[in-house]
């Protein structure tokens, strides 16, 4: 499986890095490698001092698709979920001033946190759907895909172009404002529509 991450698709976000809004999605992967385990805590690298995190809406892929028109995408996904997109940004900084790839500050191991999935049939729509991360209680990150610059079956469609999908692969679709650094002992959770269904300690 692979793991397809859009960048900059909350304006607040871009705004919050001064980063230049996109014509259209931007793209990165992490390999399956990044897939921190269930239950395992994540442990600070040692080449970054500023690990931030990144909440996400995630989609499974159920089927194989190339070329999907956007009025089909609903067919290739049951289940939405939640994950952490973890970014080393001093890293990240660095490879953006040289004009370099951002792999090795987005998709080292461990840097993929993935939550519960949760049907999409219990949702009354995919464009209106509230999800939080709190860091010790406090909320530090706050979304809605209402707010999406490319909602979900658009993302689907566009990367489709590009990549064959394939079951099981895993689309992380943007995050909102409240990036920032993590520290050992925090204790991350994420909700979707006030469901818990993400848990990360940092060590």
């Amino acid at each position: 499986m692979k793991i397809i991450c859009i960048g900059r698709n909350y304006v607040n976000h871009i705004e919050e890095l001064e980063n230049e809004r996109p014509d259209e999605p931007v793209i990165f992967l992490k390999p399956d490698t990044a897939i921190l385990p269930k239950k395992t805590p994540f442990v600070i690298p040692e080449f970054s001092n500023d690990i931030h995190h990144e909440i996400e809406i995630l989609v499974k892929i159920n089927k194989v698709g190339k070329y999907i028109d956007t009025k089909f995408a609903n067919k290739y996904y049951d289940e939405i979920g939640l994950g952490i997109d973890m970014t080393a940004r001093d890293v990240q900084n660095k490879l953006k001033e040289k004009g370099l790839p951002w792999e090795k500050a987005k998709a080292f191991d461990g840097s993929a946190i993935i939550g519960d999935f949760i049907p999409k049939n219990n949702f009354i729509s995919m464009e209106n759907i509230t999800f939080e991360l709190t860091n010790n209680g406090h909320t530090v990150q706050k979304g809605n895909t209402s707010n999406m610059l490319w909602k979900i079956n658009e993302i689907i469609s566009y990367v489709s172009k590009y990549f064959t999908l394939k079951k099981g692969d895993i689309i992380f679709t943007g995050t909102p404002e409240g990036v920032a650094s993590v520290s050992p002992n925090d204790i991350l959770e994420g909700f979707i529509e006030n469901k818990k269904v993400l848990r990360l300690h940092i060590k």
